[in-house]
């Protein structure tokens, strides 16, 4: 008998672990042949139909979330009518949680594994492929007759340490994706727009299991590792434990954790000081600073704790941080939403995403939608439209202050830039995004596909007409942004702004001499000028943004500088950009 298991992820780098949990529980299933296949929501689905045609299975398992739930209920219902006794089985949180509404709405589905899977989904395949009666395996719902759905009791919760460990004794299939790993299931708080909520408790695989597991990855050079822990540092001593064996253990392989800021204590930050640049990156989801707002959900966070800890962690110039806003959170309206925005923007994190809440089946916050008036999308991710406190017009102003944030902030080419407008020409860094949104909307730019040169050229044009009066020292800013994400030369667009060219003559002169690369290239010593110039770039810039970008600057814009720019051969900042050094030419 043939069994395939199969999942379409949202991108081509991302793996699935529910599906590699099931296939290794399994193993000591007797005369199956178990197999896994991997899709993406950008495959067409008449290729991906295909590709499962060709495995032939007898039993076809798909994981369900809200980003796949549509394509996989298409691949269902065209995969049953071309092979109609393949039994299909499908599992995952979109179903779980509405499991007989899935079953009456798509008739072409045999089985739904609700919630943990692992027992349920090996006890259900071994009497399968024994023909065995079915009727009592705790956490399935099945077609008692084509007009009849059961749906039996909920499974007891496994001990995570039995159940073996996803990835197989090696990693070549997956090289250049990430690769997901958990050591807990459950989670301390009960966010009411979040699934977790719905499960008591926190349960984790032993300490000892956890280290030889990222042994494992590490020795396998594998870049990526997210954890899906929904608070991983809930237990202070095994976080500081596993941080710790992580920095001890070396390698080049980054982690990914979801952290509670306000949980962070001074032993670890000393910890994460330690760090190698690049090891680790968290994520932290704060959601709001807006106080009614997380009473209703149910996540109160000191937010003072929280600026501290991203402070000192910012400090360090070692990890990446990345800080979640949800916009349509219930008692928050455009104006509060304003505030959390400013606040969390100014922890000046090297990410902040602006979300949009999802009704999801089975979260609290769906039981209580017409408390607060939540009109949303019926398909999925089920994104809200519109509540008793913010209006759809507010929502959209956000999507588009959203795409502004992600293009021109999040990408780090624009940061001196962008600071210098918010601490000078506007009186909050949410009023810079909802300006800068409004001249994209007008000019009908999120329509259009953008290369970055193009972003620098709209920007530019932006502060030509709206900030003309300080045009030369943004241009400035903005060349200097430039050169500090890219190698020269600059733009047509930008070069209009220099004060004057340096010559080339002047460039090699400089080059030539021994004690200028020792002084300010020390990387190139033993190089040719030639060699040299081509990895690096001199320009000239107004006197007057000296202070700006951290060089003494001067009183009078006439007079200018000269920095040199070039990319070292390893990372020295957690964003990697050029150094940059003032010389004289």
């Amino acid at each position: 008998m043939k069994v395939l298991l199969t999942s379409l992820n949202s991108k081509y780098i991302h793996t699935n672990l529910a599906i590699r949990y099931l296939n290794t529980y399994c193993e000591d299933i007797e005369a199956v042949n178990f197999s896994i296949k991997e899709f993406t929501i950008n495959d067409h689905i008449p290729e991906i139909l295909r590709e499962i045609f060709k495995e032939r299975p007898d039993i076809l398992c798909f994981s369900c979330y809200i980003w796949n739930i549509e394509e996989t209920i298409k691949l269902v219902q065209l995969y049953k009518s071309i092979a109609p006794t393949t039994k299909i089985i499908l599992g995952g949180p979109e179903v779980t949680y509405d499991a007989v509404h899935w079953m009456n709405k798509i008739e072409e589905i045999d089985f739904i594994v609700k919630g943990e899977g692992e027992e349920t989904y090996y006890q259900l395949i071994k009497h399968l492929i024994k023909g065995q009666e079915y009727k009592d395996i705790k956490g399935i719902v099945y077609r008692e007759n084509p007009k009849n759905i059961r749906e039996n009791p909920n499974r007891e919760l496994l001990v995570l340490d039995k159940i073996p460990f996803p990835y197989g004794k090696n990693l070549s299939n997956l090289e250049n994706k990430i690769i997901y790993y958990e050591s807990s299931r459950g989670c301390p708080f009960k966010c009411q727009y979040c699934l977790s909520s719905t499960i008591e408790g926190v349960r984790y695989i032993s300490l000892d299991r956890v280290k030889k597991d990222l042994t494992f990855f590490i020795n396998a050079g594998v870049k990526q590792v997210k954890f899906v822990d929904r608070t991983f540092n809930c237990d202070r001593n095994r976080t500081k434990a596993i941080v710790e064996f992580i920095i001890g253990k070396g390698g080049k392989t980054n982690f990914h954790f979801e952290f509670a800021a306000d949980l962070i204590d001074q032993e670890l930050l000393e910890i994460f000081k330690s760090a190698p640049i690049g090891m680790f990156q968290l994520e932290i989801g704060i959601q709001s600073t807006h106080l009614p707002t997380l009473k209703e959900i149910q996540r109160i966070n000191n937010f003072e704790k929280i600026k501290r800890a991203v402070h000192s962690i910012k400090s360090y110039n070692n990890i990446h941080q990345h800080v979640d806003l949800i916009a349509g959170l219930p008692y928050e309206d455009y104006n509060t939403f304003k505030n959390s925005f400013n606040e969390v923007y100014n922890l000046k994190a090297d990410m902040l995403q602006l979300g949009f809440l999802k009704i999801l089946r089975g979260s609290a916050i769906e039981s209580n939608k017409e408390k607060h008036g939540y009109k949303y999308s019926p398909f999925p991710p089920y994104e809200v439209l519109s509540n008793n406190y913010i209006s759809y017009e507010d929502i959209v102003k956000l999507k588009l202050v959203e795409e502004i944030l992600e293009r021109y902030s999040n990408s780090h080419i624009f940061d001196y830039t962008i600071d210098f407008l918010i601490e000078n020409k506007y009186p909050t860094p949410f009023s810079f995004f909802e300006h800068f949104s409004q001249f994209w909307e007008e000019r009908n730019l999120f329509n259009i596909s953008h290369s970055q040169k193009n972003l620098y050229k709209i920007f530019r044009d932006f502060l030509i007409y709206y900030h003309g009066e300080d045009i030369h020292i943004l241009m400035d800013l903005l060349k200097f942004d430039y050169l500090l994400t890219h190698k020269g030369p600059l733009p047509d667009f930008l070069e209009g702004y220099s004060s004057k060219r340096n010559k080339k003559e002047k460039i090699f002169d400089f080059l030539k001499e021994p004690e200028n690369i020792a002084k300010y290239l020390p990387e190139f010593i033993g190089r040719t000028s030639k060699d040299i110039y081509k990895h690096v770039h001199f320009e000239e810039f107004n006197g007057r943004i000296g202070n700006f970008i951290g060089i003494e600057g001067k009183s009078n814009a006439l007079e200018s500088f000269t920095l040199v720019f070039y990319f070292p051969k390893q990372r020295i900042n957690i964003i990697n950009k050029a150094i940059y050094k003032k010389i004289i030419l």
